[in-house]
């Protein structure tokens, strides 16, 4: 396929999942889209680039939520987040440390926010917001809003994760997917136009990740919504994003992640 076709596939299944229901992180956009100036909670999802922390740290020093959570035990991108921390930051411990304990010691470091909920269990998309919301009933916190951070490749199936279980309650979902990025076409290359996105992933593993995420949020026997393994609520995916996914394994299909077992919920 050419490569600016490629790009633009890639650009529709980015946009999609990249979830924002807000133009910035801040009280400000809070007020004007929904009326509040703080959100009741805000919880940081260990699935982010590292990049996400500084987006969340800054917003939370400039007093976006009362409370603030951040989520994340041991997964698929735990390893490259230790990694991406411990060597900008070699004075953060983080070897055999969650992604909750990471990316607290890094935004106490350079924000100096300590008080921080930390969930360090999960390790899937599905038990992050599972026990995400049983810690929140154990320390008797009933948020009537929540912002949801996660890397822009997983906001869409957070959300969706989030639906599921609240279905029954009247708690007002924000999304914001911790960074937007395009990918450009450059010297007959496929680069991310990343500029100051610290961690953000290489191209084929970024590639791979939103390729991953199409056959998971869709509404069938093999995806995760209702009709299919049940972890998530409906998604409406749009033709063209099917489209898109369906062109673009023609030429990566090989990189279309499967679930590591490893990290199924037990």
């Amino acid at each position: 396929m050419d490569l600016h076709k490629i790009k633009d596939n890639i650009n529709i299944l980015s946009d999609f999942l990249g979830k924002r229901d807000l133009p910035t992180l801040s009280s400000s956009a809070l007020k004007e889209k929904y009326k509040i100036s703080q959100a009741d909670m805000l919880l940081l999802f260990g699935g982010s680039i590292p990049y996400g922390c500084d987006v969340v740290g800054k917003a939370v020093l400039n007093n976006i939520c009362k409370n603030f959570m951040i989520v994340g035990g041991e997964g698929h991108t735990t390893e490259s987040l230790r990694q991406a921390v411990h060597q900008a930051y070699p004075e953060i411990v983080t070897a055999g440390k969650s992604e909750a304990d990471v990316m607290a010691a890094y935004i106490s470091w350079k924000y100096g926010i300590d008080k921080i909920l930390l969930e360090r269990n999960s390790t899937n998309c599905g038990n992050n917001v599972t026990y995400a919301l049983e810690l929140m009933k154990q320390n008797k916190l009933c948020p009537q809003n929540m912002i949801i951070v996660q890397d822009a490749t997983m906001q869409c199936r957070m959300d969706a994760g989030f639906r599921k279980y609240l279905k029954n309650e009247e708690i007002q979902l924000i999304n914001f997917a911790s960074y937007k990025v395009k990918v450009e076409v450059r010297n007959e290359k496929l680069v991310v136009d990343s500029s100051g996105l610290w961690g953000m992933w290489d191209i084929e593993r970024y590639i791979s990740l939103l390729l991953g995420e199409i056959p998971r949020l869709l509404d069938t026997v093999s995806g995760y919504g209702p009709e299919g393994k049940g972890y998530i609520a409906h998604v409406d995916v749009p033709v063209k994003v099917i489209k898109a996914f369906e062109e673009l394994k023609m030429d990566y299909g090989a990189l279309v992640r499967e679930a590591n077992p490893l990290y199924a919920s037990k």
